[in-house]
């Protein structure tokens, strides 16, 4: 029994050491990481570039638009950035079943949108692969050769074997702990960028589907505009038949017929044109939800829906509203944290690695005690000299975040300006039709009078005609007004953000 334990004590000779040199390995890992654990990584930590908000917008005039409430005690609260703001499906405070339709249709068949998340969701695998270099590297595999060895080498022995095989288990593991940073850094400058790339999803979104609004909002407002169009061919028939009884009576002149029929085909001719405007916005409207167009029609319908307001909310929130900011913003955190990478390349590198396994000239010895084989070591490196490239760097980093927090700065001040212009928009279009309301209601009793004049013999058919016109040009301004205060309603509500804030970035 004593001699069966004594073979197996000289079989594993080293099975000792190599469980002291896993114990020693670990405990290297275990003290590196709880060393860096309390240590600062290298370079400037991150603050937001500062910007001070207005306490209200300027333009706040239109009655499509639903300004915040007073401030209490003189001073604006701290506000956030859902409060008494849209949320998630913007669009569906129109009230239009068609609309929404189409818009869900976006969301879930537009192939620039789909793209637009597939671009976020590479950017966020790159966080775990900037993870990843926080933990050690292991491989292992076996190898075999067989070798022959020249008997007239230098220093050979004639007697020895020349001609043996080489059978090998071998595992290697090595690991860089991050004891200044360099990982750390590279993890942070992954996870801005994948939220810069998040808010830029956001962005495409709320284009696209503002751009979606947009044209349905201008194909309403055609359909509105043709079926004015077709009402007046409709009264412009009829009194081109009066106008030839007139003439057949001796009362009109063939001049009248012939303004009457010019007038007919003129109008006519607008219809042409309105509905091939109507068939390239059915087509725009088709390609942004992804449909086939060949077989794609929306049914014809005025724009009679009424005027939502647009809850503004106080401007602050719109810094954390904008896609477009929250894309700046994030991108301005990554450019700050190539900075402390950069700073981390004048520190020395230190890398830990091992090796441990079996090797032996036969399989029948291979795995056991005797044929057991590790190493394990440590190395620093410190770069001296470089030529002042690492200096180099290092200011070119600065120069970089500092020009993308001017750019993030930049983003604010044209959003500002982007929400003050639409508020204008709408503020100047409402004023605008509400004189043309007036004028549509003077042309229509210009025309009423020409029309009673010209029937009992006082007037030329002329004056009717030109009292027509301009009550035919008047109603399709106060369609196209119309028109145009929904579509500074879609931007008003594209410039604030939409449904989103920055509480749907991924942390």
């Amino acid at each position: 029994m004593r001699r069966r334990e004594e073979g197996s004590a000289h079989r594993n000779p080293h099975s000792r050491h190599a469980c002291g040199s896993g114990r020693t390995f670990l405990w290297l890992a275990l003290s590196a990481t709880a060393w860096m654990s309390g240590c600062k990584a290298v370079g400037p930590n991150y603050s937001r570039p500062v910007y001070q908000a207005p306490a209200a917008y300027s333009e706040l005039g239109a009655r499509a638009v639903v300004p915040p409430a007073n401030p209490t005690g003189g001073s604006w609260k701290p506000a956030s950035p859902s409060d008494g703001m849209l949320r998630g499906n913007w669009w569906e405070i129109y009230r239009d079943p068609q609309l929404n339709q189409l818009e869900e249709r976006v969301t879930t068949q537009n192939p620039s949108l789909r793209g637009a998340v597939e671009t976020y969701l590479a950017a966020r695998d790159q966080i775990a692969a900037a993870r990843s270099l926080f933990y050690p590297t292991l491989s292992a595999g076996p190898s075999f050769s067989h070798q022959k060895l020249s008997s007239n080498r230098p220093f050979g022995n004639v007697s020895s074997s020349t001609n043996y095989n080489d059978i090998v288990l071998a595992g290697q593991a090595s690991w860089e702990p991050d004891f200044f940073g360099r990982v750390r850094r590279t993890v942070e400058a992954a996870r801005a960028t994948a939220q810069a790339s998040a808010a830029d999803q956001a962005a495409v979104d709320l284009a696209l589907h503002a751009e979606m609004a947009t044209a349905y909002f201008e194909l309403r407002g055609l359909d509105a505009q043709a079926s004015l169009l077709q009402s007046t061919v409709t009264n412009l028939e009829g009194q081109l038949r009066l106008t030839q009884q007139l003439l057949d009576g001796g009362v009109a002149t063939a001049v009248d017929v012939a303004q009457a029929q010019t007038q007919l085909e003129t109008v006519r001719a607008q219809l042409v044109d309105v509905a091939e405007a109507r068939a390239q916005y059915q087509h725009a409207i088709g390609t942004l939800a992804a449909y086939d167009l060949s077989s794609f029609s929306i049914p014809p319908a005025p724009l009679d829906l009424p005027m939502p307001q647009v809850p503004t909310g106080v401007p602050s929130q719109l810094l954390e509203r904008r896609p477009d900011i929250a894309a700046a913003e994030r991108l301005t955190d990554a450019a700050n944290a190539q900075i402390g990478i950069a700073i981390s390349a004048f520190y020395p590198t230190i890398s830990i690695g091992g090796t441990g396994g079996f090797e032996s000239t036969h399989g029948g010895t291979w795995i056991q005690g005797p044929s057991s084989l590790w190493s394990l070591g440590a190395q620093a490196t410190e770069l001296l000299f470089d030529a002042g490239q690492r200096h180099a760097l290092t200011d070119q980093a600065r120069h970089l975040y500092e020009a993308q927090a001017d750019n993030y700065r930049s983003t604010v001040l044209l959003a500002f300006q982007d929400v003050e212009d639409q508020l204008s928009n709408l503020r100047v279009l409402e004023q605008e039709a509400t004189v043309e309301d007036r004028a549509v209601a003077a042309a229509q009793q210009s025309f009423d009078l020409s029309n009673s004049r010209y029937k009992g013999g006082v007037t030329s058919y002329l004056e009717v005609l030109t009292a027509e016109a301009a009550l035919l040009q008047n109603q399709r301004a106060v369609i196209d007004l119309r028109t145009r205060q929904f579509a500074s309603s879609v931007g008003l509500v594209r410039a604030l953000g939409g449904g989103w804030d920055t509480t749907m970035l991924p942390r």
